[in-house]
């Protein structure tokens, strides 16, 4: 394929996918964010960078946000929120996390392309990408995008949606989400 039909294609199975998210699972998962106390954030790979970028958002936002596996994450508490992105929902090194977020009375929300996982079952609050429909042999369509990038895009977009809803339920200003951008760089 040609570069603009390579764009073309991308953008189509963006597009298929982020319009099967339900907008109650979205709007669920805002309310989560807005009512917790704290927001730790976890994913793996390639995934995980995309919640990285997330949890920086929320920072700018004015958001209490801990990144899991960071040396200065706190521990989780009663009432808290643990958002883990996982296209499979099933990722070894974050199932354990479901313990100890139930142990310590806190909350999980999941954002995945697998409602049937063991992290979704055990969710709170879940937000289906069902990009899993795109795979090739899946009995659809195939996605150009390579493994899971098709869900990692879509992940980068949702969040961005999030972000802008966020910034309008809290009122915070351009400025002031300016003002708390890392200055040591």
């Amino acid at each position: 394929m040609r570069y603009p039909e390579l764009i073309d294609a991308i953008l189509a199975d963006m597009r298929r996918a982020l319009a099967q998210v339900e907008p109650g699972q979205v709007a669920a998962l805002q309310a989560a964010l807005l009512s917790a106390p704290r927001i730790f954030i976890a994913g793996k790979g390639r995934t995980g960078l995309q919640m990285r970028a997330f949890a920086m958002r929320l920072m700018h936002l004015g958001l209490t946000v801990h990144v899991v596996d960071e040396i200065t994450t706190p521990a989780i508490g009663a009432g808290d929120l643990l958002l883990i992105g996982s296209s499979s929902g099933r990722t070894s090194a974050l199932l354990p996390y479901v313990d100890v977020v139930r142990a310590q009375g806190a909350r999980l929300a999941l954002l995945t392309g697998n409602g049937q996982s063991p992290i979704a079952a055990a969710a709170d609050t879940v937000v289906l990408f069902p990009t899993s429909n795109f795979k090739a042999g899946a009995g659809g369509e195939g996605s150009v995008l390579v493994m899971g990038a098709l869900f990692e895009h879509c992940l980068a977009v949702l969040c961005d949606l999030l972000v802008i809803r966020l910034k309008a339920a809290l009122a915070v200003p351009e400025a002031a989400m300016n003002a708390r951008h890392a200055n040591l760089e």
